[in-house]
């Protein structure tokens, strides 16, 4: 039963456009990791090419609105990095290859 359910997070996975997530990005010799604040991957990575706000989300306690936005590096290599920030935190790193 686990293997059916591998096979089918896997197919989406790959289905998916050939994007992938990841913990950690490499600029340069420095390596950003989930959980970094913004201006720490600003200082590593410099400016990045695109900066769009998604728009704002709620704490789990709904007390408090914090800003999501995305941050576009690349390409490199062929590839785009996509940082997804909440909060001015670092929640999600996604590569994909450029048209």
């Amino acid at each position: 039963m686990m293997n059916s359910k591998w096979i089918a997070a896997l197919a989406l996975t790959l289905a998916a456009g050939h994007a992938s997530a990841s913990d950690t990005l490499r600029c340069g010799s420095q390596l950003v990791s989930l959980g970094d604040r913004s201006s720490e991957v600003l200082q590593k990575c410099g400016e990045p090419v695109g900066r769009d706000v998604l728009g704002y989300k709620r704490s789990a306690n709904r007390r408090e609105e914090f800003q999501v936005e995305e941050w576009t590096y690349g390409p490199n290599n062929g590839m785009y990095q996509y940082l997804r920030f909440e909060g001015n935190r670092l929640r999600q790193i996604n590569s994909k290859r450029g048209n």
